[in-house]
């Protein structure tokens, strides 16, 4: 850090299994990627090259490399893992995994109908050799799962082998956790959290308000998802109390400073 403050909360550290920001390239140059990781790798944990963007960067080998001397997991976006699926290429993406030297795998059904045996068995397979990151969620907005369904999903996809089971919002925040404005679907939050540990969770957080809800909600080490390069700086400090939205969040009350600030309990503004 740039300097000293007291009595924040405590961040887990790198490598990291729960506190984890997910990160969305959707197709940076190696000059942006070497950018991002300059200022943000101390705060980025996987990077996700979003759908089937790596099929169509330029310099991707390059690219990968920026991310591997700062020691950041890199993996291939879900929806290129059901390209090869839909072909019935499952053999070819690990082969391509392999050659890229990527442990990382996104098991997904968010478009391409996969049954639930099927997807189970996938999981089980990849999870031999790869860290299974496997989602549960639609990208169709209008195909809203009851919360004990995504229950049933997550407690099945874990015992499968899955690492984490990522809920579904898309880069946009508006399906699967989210209603169509971004609204939180709270209650099924609820649900999920309280039959399913949250550090085996990862939630697809795209937008700031949501962000917030989260890490109000599950503390500082609650894992994030398809969070934007230009983003990372303001999770952190989202994360940490730093700035208005969880500043009084995680200040401890019972500290003596906060005491002679607030004599009364109340958040004041200090002049």
């Amino acid at each position: 850090m740039s300097f000293q403050l007291s009595n924040l909360p405590e961040r887990t550290n790198k490598p990291r299994d729960n506190g984890i920001t997910l990160v969305l390239d959707t197709g940076f140059s190696v000059r942006q990627a070497e950018d991002l990781c300059e200022v943000s790798s101390a705060h980025i944990d996987i990077v996700k090259l979003g759908w089937g963007t790596s099929y169509v960067t330029k310099s991707l080998e390059k690219k990968l490399e920026v991310y591997r001397k700062f020691e950041i997991p890199v993996y291939l976006g879900g929806t290129l893992f059901e390209a090869y699926l839909l072909r019935d290429q499952l053999d070819n993406y690990k082969s391509l995994l392999r050659h890229f030297a990527i442990d990382i795998v996104e098991v997904s059904n968010g478009t391409v109908w996969l049954s639930e045996k099927r997807k189970l068995e996938v999981i089980s397979e990849l999870a031999k050799e790869f860290k299974v990151l496997s989602e549960v969620g639609s990208k169709n907005p209008d195909d809203v799962i009851p919360p004990y369904k995504w229950v049933k999903m997550i407690e099945k996809e874990l015992k499968a082998g899955s690492w984490k089971v990522i809920c579904e919002a898309r880069e946009s925040g508006n399906v699967g956790m989210f209603r169509p404005n971004g609204e939180v679907r709270s209650g099924l939050i609820e649900e999920i959290s309280d039959q399913i540990p949250v550090e085996n969770l990862v939630f697809e957080a795209p937008q700031k308000e949501q962000q917030v809800w989260f890490i109000k909600k599950f503390g500082s080490n609650v894992n994030l998802g398809n969070i934007k390069p230009a983003d990372v700086i303001s999770v952190e400090t989202l994360r940490l109390g730093l700035r208005s939205d969880t500043l009084f969040d995680f200040y401890r009350v019972d500290d003596q400073n906060y005491q002679s600030l607030f004599p009364d309990g109340s958040k004041q503004n200090v002049s």
